[in-house]
This record gives structure tokens, sequence and C-alpha cells, in this order.
């Protein structure tokens, strides 16, 4: 059975950095591509950003780029979201993913395993 447990997440102001962390347990986690997905108040879950099995190619969307950094840890059981530059539109409920298509994309659908969320509240 596959886990995912998000951390790190918390209160910052506006230009502020977070470092949020999904540890994953499950022995075939590694060849797997995973995903960053967040919720803002009142707003559909959005595709934040995503990262191949062996780390080597990664995907954003456009509201994050260039301040977002994906990563997985070098045991592969853990993937990293490095926010800097956080706005307060930034605020949301952080959940990483498991995609099963192994493929790093923001189709919701490719992704089955999920974790319980953190909460990113950015201050103005």
């Amino acid at each position: 059975q596959v886990q995912l447990v998000e951390s790190g997440g918390g209160l910052v102001q506006a230009g502020g950095s977070l470092r949020l962390s999904c540890a994953a347990s499950g022995r075939t986690f590694s060849t797997y591509a995973m995903g960053w997905f967040r919720q803002a108040p009142g707003k559909e879950r959005e595709f934040v950003a995503g990262i191949t099995s062996s780390g080597d190619r990664s995907a954003y969307a456009d509201s994050v780029k260039g301040r977002f950094t994906i990563s997985r840890g070098t045991a592969k059981n853990t993937v990293y979201l490095q926010m800097n530059s956080l706005t307060p539109e930034d605020t949301a409920v952080y959940y990483c993913a498991r995609d099963y298509m192994n493929r790093a994309l923001p189709t919701q659908s490719h992704y089955d395993y999920w974790g319980q969320g953190t909460r990113v509240t950015v201050s103005s």
C-alpha cells in the first residue's frame, strides 16, 4: 500500500519561501512520476508541478514557473517543492500525488494516490 505524507506548510509573509516535503512508503514509489497540486479556498484543485521517476524532467504550472522547484530526494522516496517569492495567491492546501502513468503531466486522472495535504498561508 502506498502512503504519502506531506509536511512543511505554514504561515509565511509575501516574498518568503517554504519547502514542502512528501514522504512516500511503498516499494515501487521510486519508479513513478510524482506531482504537487494545490487547492485554494473556493477553487478547484490545480496542478502545480510534476517530476519524472528519474528526476530528469519536470513540469510546472505557468503561475509558479521560475518561483517553485520540484525535486526528488536521493533515495527517491521523498519529493520536495521549494517555493520562493510566495504571494497571497499561493495560499492553498498543497497535495502530493503519485502519477501511475509516469508522465509528470497536469492531468489529474493520471494520479492515483494522494496525501492528506499541507496548508500554506501567505500573508500580504
